[in-house]
């Protein structure tokens, strides 16, 4: 990858993501959930869960609320049941889409989706179409103004990271998805703060769509994540800073 924003790009500003907490804690939840409801409640023995817990404890949830959530998982606690769903969708301009989607009701999710797919020009894809665009990564990102790319690199590989790349002003450090937990806690024992922590789905290679696309590829992604049962939206596409706006 080059130096260009690409984590960045596909990921909100932090101030976005602030004025969404009580969203995000919703959908950390339901990932908690079907995480223990697949493998048990027991964190040390469910690397699933371990994760979902770490990420949670990285957007500072609460420890009741995981609790919580573990619980209705395990069937401690009544809760909803919820189902996995992965659709792949072509963004306005050509992008590539991943959309993950954990829901108790898939035929409103699929209506629901497909609706907002079709009112941005976009369409689901045939399953296949898009996804191996795509790689399962560790991510974990880091204040390029708290700490210098070398810094971070030294230490990041030291201990296992695949790569490390200055993504506007963003450091940020790949992992493969089975050294992505000792990666964080080793980077978290040398008391480096990560600006965010996740097993993610990185594209092969990006677009970059002219001015008119951007902003639709980014209005599409904001009404897709609005969505109660949308988890996670994935896609390829560059941003620049205006594209919102």
């Amino acid at each position: 990858m080059s130096g260009h924003s690409k984590w960045a790009t596909i990921k909100h500003k932090k101030g976005a993501l602030d004025a969404k907490r009580g969203q995000m804690f919703t959908k950390l939840i339901k990932e908690i959930s079907i995480s223990a409801r697949m493998g048990g409640g027991d964190a040390e023995a469910n690397p699933r869960l371990r994760t979902a817990v770490l990420k949670a404890r990285a957007a500072n949830m609460p420890k009741d609320n995981i609790d919580r959530a573990i619980k209705k998982g395990s069937g401690e606690l009544e809760g909803a049941s919820y189902e996995e769903l992965t659709y792949e969708a072509y963004a306005p301009g050509g992008g590539a889409m991943l959309i993950e989607v954990l829901t108790d009701n898939k035929n409103r999710a699929a209506a629901e989706i497909r609706n907002i797919l079709t009112r941005a020009g976009s369409n689901f894809g045939a399953s296949g179409s898009v996804a191996y665009l795509f790689k399962r990564k560790g991510v974990l990102s880091y204040d390029g103004e708290k700490y210098s790319e070398d810094t971070i690199l030294e230490a990041a590989l030291e201990v296992g990271a695949e790569d490390v790349q200055n993504e506007d002003g963003e450091i940020v450090v790949y992992t493969t998805p089975d050294s992505f937990e000792a990666v964080l806690n080793a980077m978290n024992a040398k008391k480096f703060e990560t600006d965010g922590a996740e097993i993610s789905m990185i594209p092969d290679v990006y677009v970059t769509p002219d001015k008119d696309n951007a902003g639709k590829v980014q209005r599409l992604i904001d009404k897709l994540e609005e969505s109660e049962d949308v988890q996670n939206v994935y896609h390829n596409v560059e941003l620049p800073e205006s594209a919102d706006e």
